[in-house]
């Protein structure tokens, strides 16, 4: 059963939002991060409010794996920091806190953010209630709050429905959201196509009048925005939808060149099929494959066969930087993708054609190829595999809910 939520303003009731059970959406604590889980739990134990917000709800809602687990709060960053000891306060315009764990996870955890100031002037530094978080969130689908105590659904901005029509909606006014931070326009583009939803016509005017205020984008931002829908299985998609706006010569100049050849489209096509195939075996997608899979369509040389492989790769290199740019990844990625390019043309560094040979000749690779090994065989084989001690907990000590046998994250360990 749906509940609703009030205030009294001017001396009757108004509603707030609606409060949905978990009989009433798809939403369920198993699909969630259990780091994420033990940080709420340790935040409302404080008395605190704590949610799971933004993609993650919205990728749950839609049967997908969330990528991140964020979590917004009615802590202040310094009070989040003094509860948590993995715990970082970022940002200076308006300061977060970033709890880090193992195999370089990061949760953020924002303090609820007030609607009180000045969109236009860029005045964001007030913390709020969950009300204000909510109506600052850039489209409807983002702006749901979830309660893993208890299972509720918070929609303060009838985003449930928008669900329903399958639709994208923007909660900030679009006279100003746009030039204000432009980088939302990429983001409507992209949600409308891994979504499916529809943008509102509204939406779609607003994305062409404001286009050319990518311009005044930084580059990193652009370059973390375009890595973003490169590993995203949906780059084609992405990229052509932004090209009918007039989006991607601001990101991609080059790119938007060649976009309408038969070629790139392919290469986008399987750029996406690798970037799904790394995911679905839970392997790191390499950028550096990307890069190459995406560009080998555009790379030339003029008389290769005149050229030494490092002048080979120089200028792999050099074409690579001019079609990327104006993104600015690392230059190892880039010196990658130009040897992978050139080992799919068919020429080979050196040190390749070596680890080749060996694995012929039955040897491993390694820095001393060719060369006897200095120390006999036998005394490798004769070490023995060092004893580890295991770590003894104190006995009888427990889990929140459950023995220690069944603690369900690294995070809930370290607290006992």
């Amino acid at each position: 059963m749906m509940f609703t939520r009030y205030k009294t303003e001017g001396g009757r009731e108004v509603v707030v939002a609606k409060i949905y059970s978990s009989k009433e959406h798809t939403v369920r604590n198993s699909q969630i991060d259990k780091d994420a889980l033990w940080a709420i739990r340790k935040m409302q134990a404080q008395g605190a409010e704590a949610y799971i917000v933004g993609g993650a709800v919205r990728d749950m809602l839609l049967g997908r794996k969330p990528k991140d687990f964020d979590i917004a709060t009615s802590l202040s960053p310094r009070q989040v920091q003094k509860l948590f000891w993995n715990a970082r306060i970022i940002g200076r315009r308006f300061r977060i806190v970033h709890l880090y764990f193992n195999h370089d996870k990061i949760i953020e955890v924002t303090t609820f953010r007030s609607d009180e100031e000045n969109f236009e002037e860029g005045n964001n530094n007030i913390f709020g209630t969950v009300e204000q978080d909510a109506k600052r969130r850039d489209f409807s689908i983002n702006s749901l709050y979830y309660n893993p105590q208890n299972g509720q659904l918070l929609d303060f901005n009838n985003a449930m429905e928008d669900f329903k029509r399958r639709r994208l909606r923007s909660l900030i006014p679009l006279s100003y959201s746009f030039s204000e931070d432009p980088v939302r326009m990429i983001r409507a583009i992209k949600y409308h196509v891994t979504t499916g939803f529809s943008l509102k016509w509204d939406v779609r005017r607003a994305i062409r009048k404001n286009s050319m205020n990518l311009s005044h984008v930084s580059t990193s931002r652009l370059t973390e925005e375009v890595g973003k829908i490169l590993t995203s299985a949906s780059a084609k998609g992405i990229f052509l939808e932004m090209d009918k706006y007039k989006l991607l010569p601001y990101l991609l100049p080059c790119l938007s060149v060649y976009i309408g050849y038969p070629e790139i489209q392919k290469a986008l096509s399987e750029m996406d099929e690798y970037v799904k195939g790394a995911k679905n075996e839970g392997e790191t997608v390499d950028r550096a494959v990307i890069f190459a899979r995406l560009l080998k369509p555009l790379i030339v040389l003029d008389n290769p066969e005149s050229m030494s492989q490092e002048e080979r790769v120089k200028e792999v290199y050099r074409e690579i930087k001019v079609f990327i740019s104006p993104m600015t990844p690392p230059n190892y990625e880039i010196e990658k993708s130009a040897e992978i390019i050139l080992d799919e043309m068919g020429y080979r560094s050196k040190a390749k054609n070596k680890a080749a040979a060996a694995t012929i000749q039955g040897k491993k690779p390694g820095k001393n190829m060719g060369r006897k090994n200095a120390a006999p065989e036998e005394l490798s084989k004769s070490k023995k595999p060092r004893k580890t001690r295991k770590q003894k907990l104190p006995t009888g000590a427990k889990g929140y809910d459950e023995g220690l046998e069944n603690v369900s994250s690294l995070a809930e360990s370290h607290d006992l």
